[in-house]
């Protein structure tokens, strides 16, 4: 559905098109307007109306009905089309979506599609409606605007996942942390929303390169050193992003290498325990074979006797194993 459609000239907004055609060619012809349509979830009838109106490339238009893709650039012959995957962080449950947002700009128009919740569109056209002077420079202002939004807000994931990637630090190396199993599975789950960062973020690296550079049709050449800001931005990000990966890796391999010292420990404890069961176990053994001939036997001290060597090999196996630590 389309949830906002505006004309704006000389970088104010004016009152919103009844007819898609005329307000574009009012645009074009005025040369300092451009119309801006932003699109939520649309049906295919819906921007066929829309796509027929701009001109969009088939293709553009494929991708934008079905999402579910990289972030991209492809430059058509009427139109640059771009995708970008804005990510939203859930404390709640400690969980990483990744929505879709797409982006046409041509000869003055801005066609905006948003799959998810997560793209920041209400707000970036807020803001810059209230900065004219930015919306001058036309539909590439428009395209900065939305990809510094975006990327600024990796950043702002990104330092919220490294929280929780310290808290999940403490807990790993914290003393007397005996519950393995819940967590080897959080640090796996942890991973799998970092992989789904990465996914958003990475692939941005070069269509925001290529948007710093010269050449690209429907981008303003005076824009290249915004986009160079963006593409530093996303830079840091994808760093950050990388770094919580190999941390992740590293807390998953201790956490690991921690199970595997505190297997070793209860093993020799359950070993020393059972040494020190076998000692009287072997001699009550042999005194229960019932030899005709074991002297002994017949003695008044054999019982009290095997009794104290019983208890006297229990005693100095203790000794020994707890002075090299296996009790």
């Amino acid at each position: 559905m389309i949830v906002d459609c505006a004309i704006y000239r000389d970088g104010r907004r004016t009152e919103g098109p009844s007819d898609l055609a005329a307000a574009l060619a009012d645009a074009r012809a005025a040369g300092d307007a451009f119309l801006w349509i932003g699109l939520h979830e649309p049906t295919e009838d819906e921007f066929d109306h829309v796509s027929a109106e701009f001109g969009l490339h088939p293709l553009a238009v494929e991708d934008a009905l079905k999402a579910h893709q990289r972030p991209k650039l492809e430059v058509y012959d009427d139109s640059l089309f771009v995708v970008l995957k804005p990510v939203v962080y859930e404390p709640e449950g400690d969980t990483v979506r990744a929505g879709e947002l797409m982006v046409f700009i041509g000869d003055s128009f801005v066609v905006t599609v948003r799959h998810g919740e997560g793209a920041p569109l209400h707000a970036v056209r807020e803001r810059l409606e209230a900065e004219p002077a930015v919306l001058r420079h036309g539909p590439t202002s428009v395209l900065y605007a939305i990809s510094d939004a975006v990327v600024d807000h990796y950043i702002d994931v990104a330092a919220e996942l490294q929280v929780d990637l310290e808290e999940m630090e403490a807990e790993v190396f914290a003393p007397g942390s005996r519950d393995a199993k819940n967590t080897a599975a959080r640090i796996y789950t942890f991973k799998r929303q970092v992989l789904e960062f990465r996914r958003a973020a990475g692939p941005l690296a070069s269509p925001m390169d290529r948007l710093a550079g010269a050449g690209v049709p429907f981008v303003h050449e005076h824009a290249q050193p915004f986009f160079r800001d963006v593409s530093d931005h996303l830079t840091r990000a994808n760093e950050q992003v990388e770094g919580l990966d190999r941390l992740l890796s590293d807390i998953l391999a201790a956490h690991l290498a921690q199970m595997g010292v505190r297997q070793n420990d209860d093993m020799r404890k359950i070993s020393a325990w059972a040494a020190m069961a076998a000692v009287p176990t072997m001699v009550a053994g042999v005194y229960g074979m019932n030899f005709r001939h074991m002297p002994e036997l017949d003695e008044g001290w054999g019982y009290p006797a095997v009794l104290l060597l019983m208890a006297g090999a229990v005693v100095g196996l203790h000794r020994l194993f707890k002075r090299r630590g296996w009790l």
